[in-house]
């Protein structure tokens, strides 16, 4: 745990976030700043930096925290579908450094593809 770090203070429950889902690998809440109806983040509790820093050791965790999804879409009424995003490093987008993955969708699939 590195307590600079945002989500290991979500985690520690040093901050007040609502959460969608716990169990003994992640967290699950709602993003900030949502880029669709649902945008989730889907937290692993142990602080790992990025994708690539991923070892074949969590293996394990990263298979929960993909099989994790569908369920979670499910629940958020996302029956059509939804997308998944993995941002690693700061050229790839990330602005936390702790692996999580977002789940976005809206029911509308025309709102994922950016068409209008």
């Amino acid at each position: 745990m590195s307590m600079n770090c945002i989500f290991c203070k979500i985690i520690a429950k040093q901050l007040p976030t609502a959460l969608l889902y716990e169990d003994e690998f992640v967290v699950v809440f709602k993003d900030i700043h949502p880029k669709a109806r649902v945008h989730l983040l889907i937290v692993a509790k142990e602080h790992i930096q990025s994708l690539a820093h991923f070892s074949k050791e969590k293996a394990a965790l990263a298979a929960h925290m993909l099989l994790l999804l569908p369920s979670l879409a499910l629940a958020q009424g996302l029956e059509a579908g939804f997308r998944t995003v993995i941002n690693t490093g700061s050229g790839g987008g990330q602005e936390i450094d702790h692996i999580h993955f977002h789940l976005l969708g809206d029911n509308a699939s025309s709102k994922l593809s950016g068409e209008k």
